[in-house]
C-alpha cells in the first residue's frame, strides 16, 4: 500500500512551485463559481422566468463564454497572460456581487453574458502562463494538475453551494462567489507576480503565424467541437436516461456521475505519466480517448442491464482522461508556432461551441428519435471526431518524415 502511495505521489514530482499555484488559484476559481450549477434553478423559482427564458438566457451564457475566450486570447497576446488573468479574475468578482440586483429578462441577458465574457477571458490566459510555468517534459502533467484542480472545484462547489442555499438564500450564492474570485485575483497578485514567478518556457516567434491559417490545427478544433458535443451528454441528456429509462432515484445518479470525478482524481495523473513515456502519438492518443467516448453510448444499446451503464460511465471517464490532458498539450504545442494567447483562445473556444450546441441539440434528438437513436447519432458523431484525429495523426506523421528527411539532406550535402 505505502509502495503505491509513494508510486502515486511520484507522478506529481518535477513540477513547478507556479503551476502547483497556478492550480490553487484555478481550484479556489472554479469552486467559487458555484452559482452556475443553480443558475437555470435560480431563474425558474427565485426570478420566476419561463422555461423559454431561462433557454435564452443560458445561450447568453455560452455566447458569453466564445466572445470571453476569443477576447482573452487577444488580450493575452496584447498585455501578457498575468494582467490578463488578474483583470479577469477581479471584475468576475465585482460582476457576480452585481449580478443579484437584476430582475428583467433583457437585463439578466446581458449581465450573464458579461459576466461569462469577462470570466472566461481567464482560460486561454491561464494555458499560456501554465504552458511558461512548465517545463516542455512536464506540460501534459501540469494539464492534468490543472484539470485535477478543476475537477475538485465543481465536485465541491455544488455542494457547498446547496448549503449556502440552504442557509443565506440565492443572494448569500452570489456573494460567496464574488468573493471567491476577489480572493483568487489577490492571491495571484502575490504569488504569480512577474518579479517572483520563474518561467520555465518562454516562447518568442519572430514572426508569428495566426492560428486560423493553420489547417492542422483547425481539423483539431473541429475534432474537439465534436468531441465537447458528445462529452456533454453525460451532464444533460445522460441523467434523464438514467431516470426514464432505468427509474434511478436522483442520489443513485449522483453517485454514477460522481464516479467519473473519483476516478479522475485517482487515476488520471498515474495514466497520463504512464502514456507521456509511451510512444504514442497526442493526436493517437486523443483518437484512443474519443473511441472509448463513443463506445460509452453504443454499449448502451446493447441491452437493458444496470451493469451497462457502470461499464459506459468507465469507458467515457478513460476516455475523457486520456483526450483532454493531450489535446490540452497538442494546442499548447501547435501555440509555439504563432500568436499563444489566439491559439489557445480557440481551443477554449471550441469547447464554448459544444456547449452552446450540444445540451440542447442532445435533447431535441431524445424528443425526436428517443434515447436509442440519439446514442446511435452521438456514437457517429464521435466516430466522425476519431477520423479527422487519425487524419490529423497521419498529416503530422508525414510533415515529421518529411521535416527528418531535408535534415538529412541538409547534413549530407556538409558532409560532402
Amino acid at each position: 500500500m505505502k509502495t503505491l502511495l509513494n508510486n502515486y505521489l511520484d507522478t506529481f514530482k518535477g513540477l513547478s512551485r507556479e503551476v502547483w499555484w497556478l492550480a490553487l488559484i484555478t481550484l479556489i476559481n472554479r469552486a467559487g463559481t458555484m452559482v452556475i450549477p443553480f443558475l437555470s434553478l435560480y431563474l425558474k423559482e427565485s426570478v420566476g422566468f419561463s422555461n423559454s427564458d431561462v433557454g435564452w438566457v443560458m445561450t447568453a451564457f455560452g455566447l458569453g463564454s466564445v466572445v470571453g475566450s476569443w477576447l482573452g486570447g487577444k488580450l493575452t497576446d496584447t498585455f501578457g497572460y498575468y494582467k490578463v488573468m488578474a483583470t479577469s479574475l477581479f471584475l468576475t468578482g465585482i460582476l457576480f456581487i452585481a449580478l443579484q440586483h437584476l430582475n428583467t429578462f433583457s437585463s439578466l441577458c446581458f449581465g450573464i453574458f458579461a459576466v461569462m465574457a469577462i470570466a472566461d477571458m481567464f482560460r486561454p490566459a491561464m494555458f499560456v502562463a501554465l504552458s511558461a510555468y512548465s517545463k516542455p517534459e512536464n506540460k501534459t502533467r501540469s494539464v492534468t494538475l490543472i484539470r485535477l484542480a478543476i475537477n475538485l472545484g465543481f465536485s465541491a462547489g455544488p455542494a457547498i453551494g446547496g448549503l449556502i442555499i440552504t442557509g443565506f438564500s440565492y443572494s448569500g450564492l452570489f456573494w460567496i462567489d464574488g468573493i471567491t474570485c476577489l480572493l483568487a485575483s489577490i492571491l495571484l497578485l502575490k504569488v504569480l507576480n512577474p518579479k517572483s514567478a520563474k518561467t520555465l518556457d518562454e516562447i518568442k516567434v519572430e514572426n508569428p503565424k495566426s492560428a486560423y491559417t493553420d489547417i492542422p490545427f483547425l481539423i483539431f478544433l473541429g475534432a474537439m467541437v465534436l468531441f465537447g458535443i458528445v462529452f456533454l451528454q453525460y451532464f444533460s441528456t445522460m441523467p434523464i436516461y438514467y431516470r426514464e429509462e432505468y427509474q434511478l432515484t436522483e442520489l443513485a445518479i449522483g453517485i454514477l456521475l460522481g464516479a467519473n470525478g473519483f476516478f479522475i482524481f485517482v487515476f488520471e495523473m498515474p495514466l497520463i505519466k504512464w502514456l507521456e513515456n509511451s510512444s504514442f502519438t497526442k493526436s493517437g492518443l486523443m483518437a484512443f480517448g474519443g473511441i472509448l467516448t463513443g463506445l460509452s453510448f453504443l454499449i448502451l444499446n446493447t441491452g437493458h442491464w444496470l451493469g451497462l451503464l457502470i461499464i459506459g460511465m468507465l469507458l467515457m471517464t478513460v476516455g475523457e482522461m486520456i483526450a483532454f490532458p493531450f489535446s490540452n498539450a497538442f494546442a499548447m504545442q501547435r501555440a509555439k508556432r504563432g500568436n499563444q494567447g489566439e491559439y489557445m483562445a480557440l481551443y477554449s473556444i471550441a469547447f464554448s461551441i459544444a456547449h452552446i450546441f450540444g445540451h440542447n441539440a442532445g435533447f431535441q434528438m431524445v424528443d425526436a428519435f428517443g434515447f436509442e437513436w440519439t446514442w446511435y447519432i452521438i456514437t457517429i458523431l464521435a466516430a466522425f471526431c476519431v477520423l479527422m484525429l487519425f487524419w490529423l495523426n497521419r498529416y503530422m506523421a508525414k510533415r515529421k518524415n518529411i521535416k527528418i528527411a531535408l535534415e538529412q539532406q541538409k547534413e549530407l550535402k556538409k558532409a560532402i
